[in-house]
């Protein structure tokens, strides 16, 4: 690296960090989530308002590979931590509303989007049909589970029927998503597409049967022994496995963070607070301080909406109202089918149209693979922003008694037969984007 490389990668962190971390507060205090905020911070750094001379002169072409090299870091750390906080023992409680609600709220999205995407092959389209149209699928169905989790918390929803129903719904659509986005991958890779899903099977096995009792026999006798330096030592063991199995994935042509996510949800949970706490403790603050920062930076400075003309803004409105229309209407649907009242119905649909940082994940693949032109991931970035900015107004107008100091009156979450109710820890992810 170069003493010029040097010099602007660190400017730039600077400048990012500062930016990003000033923009999220702002939307913290205006009652959004950070994340908008954040995305802006490169929204106004990029080409949109300051031109593309600008944005190429304080982020020169040969240091954003490096700048890219952080991102990537901080997105694996993040997936991995979303992949922690799923429980599958939780997933498999949901009951019927759940179902209902998971179901309507997948499928509709999925089929509204695969049907815009048909109309918008011929002007938009990058790569083969079938990735294209499956991506563009994949990305209206994606709810954003971190930011979910932290709008229920703020809104004292944690506890209530409403706000269990929504974070099991978001987390079986998250599955869902990777695994899909993970199919839309493989079509888009290519010649090599049989191999790499047959692979892929042993592989999640490998992990589920093997990987898993290690990682819970190394965490127990970790535990019995409580000798110093054990902790340290399990939080490389994670990171170093969470690293392998992000270059497994990346390996077998699909993406890196699908390696991240599956490590982080073969962690063991009962009994091994220490295996999991302790990794997010010490990984955690460097990713969301510093390196997904850098991230949604990177993902605003590729959005340019400097010369966007009459037809794109009406493709803009026209996923804008595909990517409501599936959220909303279809959980609405699936949640009166499993027996929720009107109100909400509709509040659990506006909870799960928050698409926020899984929606950008997903569009930055789409990106790096080539299916999606600049156009239409700058439009769909906007759908991304408008969406999660949406939620909180929504959710207010819906249940105008929520707010962080009292929840609606709602019936109480169940707690399972035999278990502990949930710590608040534990039922939001320790990012709030």
């Amino acid at each position: 690296m170069t003493p010029s490389q040097t010099l602007y990668l660190l400017l730039d962190l600077a400048l990012i960090l500062g930016l990003a971390r000033l923009l999220g507060a702002a939307a913290r205090a205006l009652g959004q989530p950070a994340v908008i905020g954040e995305i802006l911070a490169g929204v106004l750094l990029g080409p949109t308002l300051l031109g593309a001379n600008f944005a190429d002169t304080l982020f020169p072409a040969d240091v954003r590979p490096l700048l890219s090299a952080l991102a990537g870091v901080g997105l694996a750390l993040f997936m991995f931590a979303v992949g922690l906080e799923i429980d599958l023992g939780v997933l498999r409680g949901g009951g019927r509303v759940t179902l209902w609600a998971t179901t309507f709220s997948t499928v509709l999205p999925l089929g509204l989007g695969a049907g815009l995407a048909w109309l918008l092959a011929d002007t938009h389209r990058q790569g083969p049909l079938l990735a294209f149209v499956l991506f563009f699928a994949v990305a209206m169905a994606a709810t954003a589970f971190p930011v979910l989790a932290r709008i229920i918390a703020d809104r004292g929803l944690t506890r209530t029927r409403l706000g269990t129903t929504a974070l099991t719904c978001a987390a079986i659509t998250d599955l869902l998503v990777w695994i899909l986005l993970a199919v839309a991958a493989a079509v888009a890779t290519g010649e090599d597409l049989d191999w790499r899903l047959v692979l892929l099977v042993p592989y999640v096995v490998l992990m589920i049967t093997v990987v898993r009792p290690l990682l819970r026999k190394v965490s127990g006798l970790s535990n019995a022994s409580g000798a110093s330096g054990e902790s340290t030592n399990l939080v490389v063991l994670v990171l170093a496995g969470l690293l392998l199995s992000s270059a497994c994935t990346e390996w077998l042509g699909l993406h890196y963070i699908f390696g991240a996510f599956l490590f982080g949800a073969i962690i063991p949970r009962d009994g091994h607070s220490a295996l999991r706490e302790g990794a997010l403790q010490r990984m955690e603050p460097l990713s969301r301080l510093l390196l997904l920062p850098v991230y949604f930076v990177l993902a605003g400075l590729k959005v340019d909406l400097s010369e966007l003309d009459l037809t794109d803004l009406g493709t803009l409105a026209a996923i804008l109202a595909v990517a409501m229309a599936g959220k909303l209407l279809g959980t609405y649907v699936g949640a009166r089918l499993g027996g929720f009242d009107r109100r909400p119905a509709a509040a659990l649909g506006a909870l799960l149209n928050t698409r926020g940082l899984t929606e950008l994940v997903v569009l930055g693949i789409g990106l790096e693979l080539g299916l999606l032109d600049g156009t239409l991931y700058s439009l769909m970035v906007v759908m991304a922003v408008a969406t999660t900015a949406l939620t909180g107004p929504l959710l207010t107008r819906i249940l105008p008694t929520t707010g962080k100091n009292g929840a609606p009156t709602d019936q109480p979450a169940p707690t399972p037969s035999g278990a502990e109710e949930a710590s608040p820890r534990e039922a939001v992810p320790a990012t709030d984007k």
